[in-house]
Parts: structure tokens; C-alpha cells; sequence
């Protein structure tokens, strides 16, 4: 037996055997009918094990507790996974576009490393062309616009790499554009929205065809963003505040606004903000968290060595691992409050894997357990035409619509700022 032939049977085994794993108590309709959509997430946080940790894709470690694998993915048909390209911008002060070049550069690399299961995509026809192939398409999503440093050529290089989409702001207002993360400090200069500079962002994003992503951005910011951009907006990761009254999350006015815009709202499963129970309990501990997360940072300095992403994320898991796990339910209702409010043409998903310290619901350990949300729907009610909508195809749709949009725009000059 040759040595690929082997690696070929190594692989088969282990995606059977997580197929087999994850897809117990989804029936055989269910599994058709997820299996014959084209599967989009919209937000993983990978990119930092990918840079930090040397994780590579093609891991087929059994004790590995990433959420995202290529074998993972292929188990839960996922066909296209949006990277997020983030930059924490505490430690990364002085180089925010430095360490997004590094991030986007190892996404490629992973593509590079197995061109017979995965592939760059930068277009609604690379990712239908990718699912054709049976690879999945691996395309870019810049978490907060303090990575463009102010700056619009480097927002033109971002595309021109294969940035496909950009949230205004993180989790920290940046210089542009306030966020939900920080709205309520008054250390913070705000700029009740976004500022004159950050409109012009936002419509040189229409003119390049760069999805407006507006989760994470204050209140104001969103209304702002929504007025001012002439293709569909995103939330590439975000639920819904009626359910869990957390900032993070849309109103339900929010909601209607993104559906008339013509947008899509992709579920976050990150447990705090789709579960009420879970939120206030996390809320609760985040204190004594936060402590602990600082010490360990503390220490690293103390040390001379760099804190990163992973080792907050140790921290992290330990204190989330305190509370008890959210219904797998609780995904589902933010999925369905979602249809209701916005319509069933306004919703996706957009799960965080990888960058919520495994605080996903009961039963959402990875993408290989992506079948139980066609179960969950099925289970509610929803028709098979609904269901491929969520799990891809309004994201397709709108997708679609910004590189039409862009096309339109394309005669126009760009920003010389």
C-alpha cells in the first residue's frame, strides 16, 4: 500500500467516524437535506490557533479541542468558512497591520498545505465552484477596522489579498467608528457613531464589493452604517438582544432594519448571547474571570515572554467550563426569532467557533455537529427550500448582491485618503 493511499484511508476513517459521532439523533431526511446545501459560516476565530499554535487543518489529533478541522468540516458538510482575521488590539499596539498580513498569510498557508480539500475563494462562484469540487472554499472576514489604521490604501490591499468582508469596529471603538464593547466608558472618545472618514470606509467597502459587517458596532454606529451603505449589510456574528439582553446583540428594530436593507443576520452560538440564563450567570463571574485572565497575562510579561490569544483562551476555558452548558434549544430560538422578526431571507449562521473558549450550546461541540441545526429546524416546522436559505443560501444572496453593487461602483474614484 502506497503512502498516500494510506493517508487517504487514515482520513476516510476518522471523518466516518465523526459523521457517525455527531449525526446521532438526526434523521435521514434531515441529513439529506443538509448535505444538499451549500454550508456557510461566517465566522471562525482559527486564524489565531493557525498563527500561535502551528495548528494545522488537516489534524486529525483526537484530543484536539478546536472546533474547526477540515475533517470536522467535512463530517458537518460545511462548504464555506469565512476566517476571521483579528487583531487584539492591546497587545498589537504600533502593528495592527502587520499582524493582519500575518494572519491573512496563514490562511493561505493552511490552503496551501492541502489543495485536494480546501481552496481560497473570493466569490459567490468560487465558493459554488469549490462545493462542486468537494474542498472547502476558505475565504476572509477582517474583525475590526483599527486593522486598516486609518488608512484607505490599506483597505484596498486587504481586498486586493481576499478580504471579503470587515466589521466596522471590534469589540474597541477605533478612531472611526464606536463600539458596542467600550460605548459605556467615558475614558473612551466617542464619536456618536461613525465619523465622516468612517461613511467613506464604509462606501469604498460598496465600491470594492467588501461585505459591511456590522456586529460588534455601537447602536448608533449600526443605524449610521445602514444608512449610508448602498449594498446589503452583515452581522457576521450576531443574535438577538430580545432573547439575551446583551450589547453585542440587535434589537429587534435592528432586525427589520437589516431586512429592509436587504442584509443577512448570522447566529452567533456563542452561549452569552443566545441564552438569557447563561448571560446572566456569565455576567456574574466575569470579575473574578477578568482577574484571572489579567494575572495570567501578568505573568507571561512578568516573564518576558508575549501574551497571546491562546493563553488567554486557557484561562478562559476554565472559568467558562464553571457554568453549565446552554440547551442546544437556545440556538435554535435565536435562529427562529431571527425568521420571524426579519424574515426567513435575513438569517445565517455565524457561529464563532474558535473564539468563544468553547462556550458553544450542549450538543455544538464543532462544525461536524452542524447537521442538529437542520434537525432543529426540521423539528420546527421549517420546509427544505428555509433551511438551505439559512444555511448558506441568503448569504449567497446577499454575497451576490455587494459584487453586483460593486460592479455599479467600479467607474467610480476611489478615496485618495
Amino acid at each position: 500500500m502506497n503512502q498516500r493511499l494510506a493517508f487517504s484511508l487514515v482520513l476516510f476513517a476518522v471523518s466516518t467516524t465523526l459523521l457517525a459521532q455527531n449525526t446521532a439523533g438526526v434523521s435521514a431526511r434531515a441529513l439529506a437535506i443538509h448535505n444538499s446545501a451549500i454550508v456557510i459560516d461566517t465566522h471562525a476565530d482559527t486564524p489565531q490557533r493557525f498563527l500561535e499554535s502551528n495548528f494545522d487543518l488537516g489534524s486529525t489529533d483526537p484530543k484536539d479541542i478546536g472546533q474547526i478541522s477540515l475533517d470536522k468540516a467535512r463530517a458537518g458538510n460545511l462548504g464555506a468558512e469565512f476566517f476571521s482575521i483579528w487583531v487584539e488590539p492591546q497587545t498589537n499596539q504600533g502593528h495592527f497591520a502587520q499582524h493582519t498580513f500575518d494572519l491573512i498569510d496563514s490562511v493561505y498557508q493552511q490552503a496551501a498545505r492541502h489543495p485536494d480539500r480546501m481552496m481560497m475563494a473570493f466569490s459567490v462562484a468560487d465558493i459554488e465552484r469549490a462545493h462542486k469540487e468537494h474542498k472547502l472554499a476558505a475565504l476572509m472576514g477582517i474583525e475590526g477596522g483599527h486593522s486598516i489604521e486609518n488608512d484607505m490604501h490599506l483597505l484596498r490591499d486587504y481586498y486586493r489579498l481576499g478580504v471579503r468582508y470587515m466589521t466596522l469596529s471590534w469589540s474597541n471603538t477605533n478612531e472611526w467608528a464606536d463600539s458596542s464593547g467600550d460605548i459605556n466608558d467615558p475614558k473612551i472618545q466617542h464619536h456618536n457613531g461613525l465619523t465622516d472618514f468612517g461613511k467613506q470606509v464604509v462606501l469604498e467597502m460598496n465600491r470594492l464589493g467588501m461585505m459591511v459587517d456590522i456586529s460588534h458596532v455601537a447602536d448608533k454606529t449600526f443605524w449610521d452604517a445602514i444608512a449610508t451603505s448602498k449594498a446589503p449589510v452583515i452581522a457576521s456574528h450576531s443574535s438577538a438582544r430580545a432573547l439575551a439582553n446583551h450589547p453585542r446583540n440587535m434589537t429587534d428594530d435592528m432586525l427589520s432594519a437589516v431586512a429592509k436593507n436587504g442584509g443577512v443576520v448570522q447566529v452567533n452560538f456563542f452561549s452569552g448571547f443566545d441564552d438569557p440564563k447563561y448571560l446572566e450567570t456569565l455576567i456574574a463571574q466575569s470579575k473574578d474571570r477578568d482577574a484571572a485572565v489579567e494575572l495570567a497575562i501578568a505573568k507571561k510579561r512578568a516573564s518576558g515572554e508575549k501574551a497571546t490569544f491562546m493563553d488567554q483562551d486557557q484561562v478562559q476555558r476554565e472559568w467558562l467550563a464553571k457554568i453549565p452548558r446552554a440547551p442546544f434549544s437556545s440556538l435554535i430560538d435565536q435562529i427562529d426569532h431571527i425568521a420571524k422578526v426579519a424574515g426567513v431571507d435575513h438569517v445565517g449562521l455565524g457561529s464563532d467557533f474558535d473564539g468563544v473558549s468553547g462556550a458553544t450550546p450542549a450538543e455544538m461541540d464543532s462544525a461536524a455537529d452542524l447537521p442538529k441545526i437542520t434537525q432543529g429546524l426540521l423539528d420546527r416546522g421549517y420546509g427544505e427550500k428555509d433551511i438551505r436559505k439559512i444555511l448558506g443560501g441568503n448569504l449567497l444572496r446577499v454575497f451576490g448582491e455587494v459584487e453586483r453593487v460593486s460592479a455599479q461602483m467600479q467607474s467610480e474614484t476611489p478615496s485618495a485618503r
